[in-house]
């Protein structure tokens, strides 16, 4: 296979991960599907992002996401009880 191949390869499956996770989020069915809204949306991230407030941002939103994966993870391998 050649190089520009797999870098398509790569760049598309990062694609559907970062799609995936709007998907996750509950976005796609918060907006009914609005494109238009959910790009305002991220464009107003961005300038939140390169705001005065960005740090403050970012800490709370990756503390936020770090909650929400470890959430996911614990409902999908559910601790182990045994009986005494």
């Amino acid at each position: 296979m050649r190089n520009w191949q797999v870098e398509r390869r790569k760049r598309t499956r990062h694609l559907i991960e970062l799609g995936g996770l709007v998907v996750k989020a509950g976005i796609v069915e918060l907006t009914d599907d609005n494109r238009a809204m959910i790009y305002g949306a991220l464009i107003w991230m961005a300038d939140k992002l390169n705001s005065d407030d960005g740090e403050r941002a970012r800490e709370l939103w990756a503390g936020k996401g770090k909650e929400a994966f470890a959430a996911e993870q614990e409902i999908k391998t559910p601790t182990t009880s045994y009986p005494q």
